[in-house]
């Protein structure tokens, strides 16, 4: 984050033209209204230029700006009600189960979190580009100077790692 603080006019700019339509895509893959995908990637864009000074980013920019648009849009999604018609109801019926179902999703995500970042570095970088930069094996080994089946193991180390790791909370 550094290039972003050093020259950030040019270096939003640059990150502007290479991550709003990735963001856009982002967004309309969850839901297809281009002027709220093109907002909601804006104000992402935005919120990170009036933070930047604050945010410490350790392993990937575009997984960190992904994650943050995509709970935009998760908030804006609830904010406006936009659920289906046959999922309104269920407000009105238990509002405790929904608070006890959102309750231990964060727990969940926590963990998960917690399971990522206890992974070894190398094995977390891969599992990181490969699930959250939906990047492809050989971009991966590509990118990190190591061989696909260095890639394909790791990614079989840390799976077995998240499973052992997570396993009581998945079942």
């Amino acid at each position: 984050m550094t290039w972003l603080r050093r020259e950030p006019e040019v270096a939003m700019e640059a990150l502007f033209r290479e991550m709003y339509p990735l963001l856009c895509q982002a967004v309309y893959k969850v839901l297809p209204q281009t002027p709220v995908a093109e907002d909601l990637a804006q104000e992402t864009l935005l919120e990170l230029w009036r933070r930047r000074d604050q945010l410490d980013i350790r392993l990937s920019l575009r997984a960190y700006l992904r994650r943050s648009v995509l709970n935009k849009t998760l908030n804006y999604i609830r904010d406006n009600r936009l659920l289906p018609k046959e999922d309104a109801g269920k407000d009105l019926e238990a509002p405790q189960a929904d608070a006890l179902q959102q309750m231990a999703a964060s727990e969940l995500g926590e963990k998960i979190d917690q399971a990522v970042d206890n992974l070894p570095p190398r094995c977390r970088m891969v599992f990181v580009l490969s699930r959250f930069e939906e990047l492809s094996n050989a971009e991966i080994a590509g990118k990190l100077g190591i061989s696909v089946k260095t890639v394909e193991n790791q990614m079989t180390k840390a799976l077995k790692q998240l499973k052992e790791t997570l396993g009581p909370y998945l079942r």
